[in-house]
């Protein structure tokens, strides 16, 4: 956190809504976007190549990554070679591992060898991490995406875990750690202060970013109006 009480991490859009990326674009807290082929799906995205040109051909100052979707080792370094193709801000997201629980090290290896930028993406161990950092150049822009939310659902800190994998991860200038699958406001907190470089973020959230430092007193009155108008509108009678 900045001195004068500003946030250090990036705030990264996740979401799949061409809409509404291109909103989360030109939202001047938004630094990045990313999307995955679950939530690609979720928005109805039919024709995965055009929907993804057609992004990068309006959004140009900001890195969007895109995910590759084959089980195959062989042919995911063909996809993810044709992503990187699509433009300088592209981003290539490769699973840490692929269906199967092998692990994707030597595919990145071969990625980054050929100045891919990939984003490491489904990490929740520090192991994970580590294989990662040992696979990646530092003079390749790159990011490893540690999937907090997911770690946090079953019951353990992620915050731990992020802050070691920033530790790991500082002898490698050009790698950044995004902290993934937020769930609440709170998070972004969280991932800047164990100095997470990235935090992705989905609409909703960002949208509610407002609501950092509201008094809270204002906010309890607000909503107890909230259920009094929804009991009124509902017509609720005792």
């Amino acid at each position: 956190m900045h001195s004068d009480g500003s946030l250090t991490v990036k705030i990264f859009a996740d979401g799949a809504d061409k809409a509404s990326m291109l909103e989360m674009a030109r939202h001047k807290d938004v630094k990045g976007l990313t999307t995955n082929p679950t939530l690609m799906r979720k928005a109805g995205v039919k024709d995965y190549r055009n929907f993804a040109k057609e992004l990068l051909s309006d959004i140009k100052e900001k890195t969007i990554s895109f995910e590759v979707f084959s089980d195959d080792f062989g042919d995911m370094e063909r996809q993810a070679l044709e992503i990187a193709s699509w433009g300088e801000n592209a981003y290539v997201k490769i699973p840490i591992t692929n269906t199967k629980g092998q692990s994707s090290a030597p595919l990145i290896k071969k990625l980054v060898a050929k100045k891919v930028k990939v984003n490491v993406t489904a990490i929740m161990t520090l192991e994970q991490v580590k294989t990662t950092s040992s696979s990646l150049n530092p003079n390749i822009p790159s990011y490893v995406s540690i999937f907090a939310g997911r770690i946090a659902d079953t019951g353990r800190d992620p915050m731990v875990v992020v802050r070691d994998s920033v530790d790991i991860l500082k002898s490698n200038p050009n790698a950044e750690i995004i902290w993934a699958s937020t769930r609440e406001l709170y998070n972004i907190i969280q991932a800047d202060t164990v100095g997470c470089h990235i935090i992705t973020v989905t609409n909703d959230l960002i949208h509610k970013m407002s609501l950092f430092g509201y008094d809270l007193e204002r906010f309890s009155l607000d909503t107890v109006r909230m259920f009094h108008k929804d009991a009124l509108d509902a017509e609720y009678e005792l």
